[in-house]
């Protein structure tokens, strides 16, 4: 049975899954519909609402070792093949995952600790988009042995207004576990590069 996190809350996935090896995470959210009718019943410019998922793999000081290290549209593979992102959903439009992380627990390497999971508006700033014009953004774990959805944080209900990036989840190693944390932090960047620079 999935277990819903709430925000702060932190999980064993071990223990959700004895002998997890590999997980699916997915994320997905909708451009929420503006109130009022007349031809500007929605956000303008909401069919380019672009949000993009990214995995930062960081050491046990919390840091970025490399660029290799962040897996996003422009680097869909970890060198060590252990997380593999399945490539950029541009609309957010559609039921379910809009985008998906495959991630192989064995394979990733031990000098890395955690798995920051991120989202970013693309473009935000010009476009004039924030997190408070998105709805229903959700992070899923799924086991992908069985299909099984482990954990969901759906991050409705906060206001996330003037928000461009958001954290939402971490996956991290305790001694010989894995565990998920929900996180829900939001932030004011320009864009990716500043959400890096903070783990550099």
């Amino acid at each position: 049975m999935s277990i819903s996190l709430q925000k702060g809350q932190r999980i064993s996935l071990s223990k959700e899954a004895p002998g997890l090896t590999n997980l699916t995470c997915g994320l997905g959210w909708d451009v929420a519909k503006k109130s009022g009718g007349g031809l500007l019943g929605a956000f303008s410019g909401a069919k380019d609402f672009d949000l993009d998922a990214t995995v930062l793999c960081l050491d046990a000081k919390d840091k970025l070792a490399s660029k290799h290290d962040i897996v996003y549209f422009g680097n869909l593979k970890h060198k060590s093949g252990a997380i593999t992102h399945l490539g950029d959903n541009l609309t957010g439009e559609g039921e379910g995952d809009d985008e998906v992380i495959l991630v192989d627990l064995p394979k990733i390497p031990a000098q890395i600790s955690k798995l920051v999971f991120v989202v970013t508006i693309y473009q935000a700033v010009k476009r004039k988009q924030d997190f408070g014009q998105v709805e229903n953004a959700f992070v899923r774990l799924v086991n992908q042995a069985n299909n099984q959805e482990l954990a969901r944080y759906d991050l409705s209900g906060n206001d996330y207004t003037q928000m461009t990036a958001m954290t939402l989840a971490e996956v991290y190693r305790h001694q010989d576990d894995w565990k998920m944390a929900a996180v829900g932090n939001g932030f004011q960047v320009e864009g990716l590069q500043d959400i890096v620079r903070k783990y550099q």
